[in-house]
């Protein structure tokens, strides 16, 4: 099938971006937004044009560089799927297809489709890690960790750190992100010895780069990982909890 695509170009964080339109022949169904993208850069290379600057790597869902916006929609039209799995069965012949960077005050751009997103990297330093000295390693059942408990964290360390929730996000929040940290170590014990300087830190860092939580959970939609909006319920209760203790 033929599409047509509309493309955001900036050549750099400072430069006016503007739209392109090409058309692409043979299309078929089947690609991913990211492989329409390729065929794109193929055409542009091969007229003796720029391609077009995005971020991918591992393109299994897994690695979270992959966003962008597509026709208005963070990652694409399918709730809680990544850009690079983002099918183009959908679209129908002659159909456009409008290409962006993910858009938040957070996330300038650096060029074309790339944003920087080193905003996450700053909440990730403040308290998104453990700083424990534990020493050698302990045997696996020194310290039992119920099943379930387990279970829970796991699903909340399953955030890619993709940033959709913030372009997501009206006010360009990042409480789905920080809850996800915050309650993804929570639950762990030796993590959870750093519970409150934790909160602390990563709570007062999210308040000065991100925008408040809408209360929509328009980002529970978006999230690849289906991360759920409870995280976003974790920021208030660990900040409360932090404001209560006295040790770290």
């Amino acid at each position: 099938m033929k599409l047509t695509i509309e493309v955001w170009r900036q050549a750099h964080r400072d430069a006016e971006g503007r739209f392109e339109r090409h058309d692409i022949d043979g299309v078929e169904p089947h690609l991913s937004v990211l492989e329409l993208l390729d065929a794109l850069n193929e055409q542009l290379i091969d007229s003796g044009n720029d391609p077009v600057a995005f971020e991918s790597d591992c393109r299994e869902g897994i690695c979270g560089a992959c966003g962008v916006t597509v026709d208005g929609a963070v990652h694409g039209p399918e709730d809680n799927v990544p850009s690079c799995h983002q099918r183009l069965v959908g679209y129908p012949d002659g159909a456009t297809v409008r290409i962006e960077p993910l858009r938040s005050a957070t996330f300038p751009v650096l060029r074309d489709l790339v944003v920087d997103r080193g905003a996450l990297d700053d909440l990730v330093r403040a308290g998104g890690h453990v700083a424990v000295n534990a020493g050698t390693a302990p045997d696996a059942d020194t310290v039992p960790v119920p099943e379930d408990v387990a279970e829970a964290s796991l699903d909340f360390a399953a955030c890619i750190g993709c940033g959709a929730c913030v372009a997501a996000c009206p006010n360009g929040a990042a409480h789905l992100f920080a809850g996800a940290k915050l309650t993804h170590l929570a639950l762990l014990p030796l993590p959870a010895l750093e519970r409150t300087r934790r909160a602390k830190a990563l709570v007062g860092e999210l308040d000065e780069l991100f925008g408040p939580c809408s209360l929509y959970g328009e980002c529970e939609q978006a999230c690849p990982a289906g991360i759920p909006l409870t995280a976003i319920a974790a920021v208030n209760h660990e900040r409360f909890l932090a404001g209560t203790r006295r040790r770290l």
